[in-house]
């Protein structure tokens, strides 16, 4: 007999949220974890006032099992600020004043950051069904299921969960019996936010709001493209932050550029912030695999192969690239989980795929 009915590897949204829905539904489940903590992408650091959103930042009103989740553990939502004027910096011109703001569109946020979602299922699943520094090195074939392997254990399962990115699973964990054509697909699928380098910069007040700013840009120049407000409720804690685009190789830009280039665009003010953050997601092993910089084929989101289970139909692809419904958000997370969870549910009630 297996150990478990399921293991679920990755403790991200889609992964933990797979693990709740099997759960609740009687099926014995453990969570492997690379990390000594959950979230994956939602990453929400601690800073004066409040948190600073490192990952994931958004949701949006049309993603229902985002807002129904958020709404069942009574998480602190509001909406991100939109009100005031834009900036665009173009090379060889000082930063203009745009009228509007025509870079955010209305979306909400969690005052308590977004791995408030992760904490929530996390704490629903219970500490002890969470392992912890549990990378994942080989999956096998057995004739009732799966064994998972990882360096000094194995365990195994009539269903495992992948709730990592699929390029990373395929170049980190040893699945021989894998179909070609599925880890074809899986070699060549971009990381969401794999090549991303997100700077915040925090405030005592968002002093912007006080010359009818929104805290927007738009810049050419750069280290930052494009620039929001990442302010709490009511301005609290004040914060703007930006996603960086190096090129190919190139370091994460410093916290000095990040605040020279604020105060290019937002005064001297800006140049003083209380704390500034710069999160390479590239340099992160169990999110990116070390060739993420050249993946670039987003056609592959949502691939048919991630949609029916591999390797004699008992691996299941969860993460947020497997996603048909908001792939690369929180939604299509927990969107990819529930098929994943319904499947799985199925098989073991006998119900034909």
């Amino acid at each position: 007999m297996p150990d478990h009915d399921v293991i679920v590897v990755g403790a991200g949204a889609s992964g933990l949220r797979a693990a709740t829905l099997l759960d609740a539904a009687g099926l014995d489940v453990v969570v492997f974890e690379a990390r000594d903590r959950v979230g994956g992408r939602l990453l929400s650091a601690p800073t004066s006032g409040g948190v600073a959103d490192l990952g994931a930042t958004w949701f949006w009103d049309d993603e229902s099992a985002v807002n129904q989740l958020v709404e069942r553990a009574a998480l602190p939502a509001f909406r991100q600020h939109l009100a005031g004027d834009m900036i665009y910096d173009a090379p060889g011109f000082s930063p203009r004043r745009l009228d509007g703001n025509q870079l955010d569109v209305p979306s909400s946020r969690l005052a308590t950051g977004m791995a408030a979602v992760t904490d929530h299922l996390a704490a629903q699943l219970g500490p002890d069904r969470i392992l912890f520094g549990s990378s994942v090195d080989e999956i096998v074939v057995l004739d009732d299921g799966l064994q998972v392997r990882l360096a000094n254990a194995a365990r195994t399962a009539r269903h495992v969960v992948i709730a990592v990115p699929p390029a990373l699973a395929v170049s980190r964990i040893v699945m021989s019996d894998l179909d070609d054509a599925v880890r074809t697909i899986a070699e060549a699928t971009p990381v969401w936010m794999g090549t991303t380098v997100k700077a915040v910069a925090v405030y005592p007040t968002p002093f912007w709001r006080e010359t009818g700013l929104a805290g927007a840009a738009f810049s050419h120049v750069g280290p930052m493209r494009e620039l929001h407000d990442m302010s709490g409720p009511g301005g609290a804690p004040a914060a703007i932050f930006g996603f960086c685009s190096p090129r190919v190789g190139e370091p994460a830009p410093t916290s000095e550029a990040i605040i020279e280039q604020l105060v290019r665009l937002f005064g001297e003010r800006a140049g003083t912030p209380s704390d500034v953050f710069v999160f390479d997601w590239r340099d992160e092993p169990h999110t990116s695999p070390s060739n993420v910089e050249a993946l670039s084929d987003y056609t592959t989101y949502g691939h048919p192969v991630f949609q029916r289970p591999s390797m004699a139909s008992r691996l299941h692809w969860v993460s947020t690239e497997t996603s048909t419904v908001a792939p690369g958000h929180v939604e299509g997370a927990l969107a990819a989980a529930q098929r994943a969870a319904t499947a799985i549910i199925d098989a073991s009630k006998g119900v034909p795929a």
